[in-house]
């Protein structure tokens, strides 16, 4: 199975995330998640496995999320919207972003990616 990580090159979490992906000697495709976001579908699959909790797909701490002022708007925003804004603007997703048909991990904490990906 291959993966695939969205990723900020700026970002140490994901840099994090690629260098134990390599580690591990995982076959990844990595894309700059803001030159091309996860798509409407990608995000659907997300937000399931996170339970529907919409806010764990935004990356919260971000300029962006400051600037659209979605920190009032979000907790009464449709799913619908929200994956919208999301596949528009790549800086609003929270990263790194690992989406495979078993599992959804977004954010690094690297015992989560090891269980969720059997490397345990």
């Amino acid at each position: 199975m291959r993966l695939k990580v969205y990723h900020y090159p700026k970002c140490s979490s994901c840099r994090k995330a690629i260098k134990f992906l390599t580690a591990e000697g995982l076959d990844f495709q990595a894309v700059d998640i803001v030159e091309q976001p996860p798509d409407k579908q990608e995000l659907r699959a997300m937000l399931k496995h996170q339970g529907g909790a919409v806010r764990k797909l935004f990356n919260t701490s971000g300029l962006v999320y400051r600037e659209m002022g979605l920190r009032d708007r979000l907790p009464s925003m449709a799913a619908d919207e929200a994956i919208v804004l999301l596949a528009q603007h790549g800086k609003l997703v929270k990263r790194p972003f690992l989406l495979t048909e078993e599992t959804g991990l977004v954010g690094f904490r690297e015992d989560e990616w090891r269980s969720a990906l059997n490397l345990a």
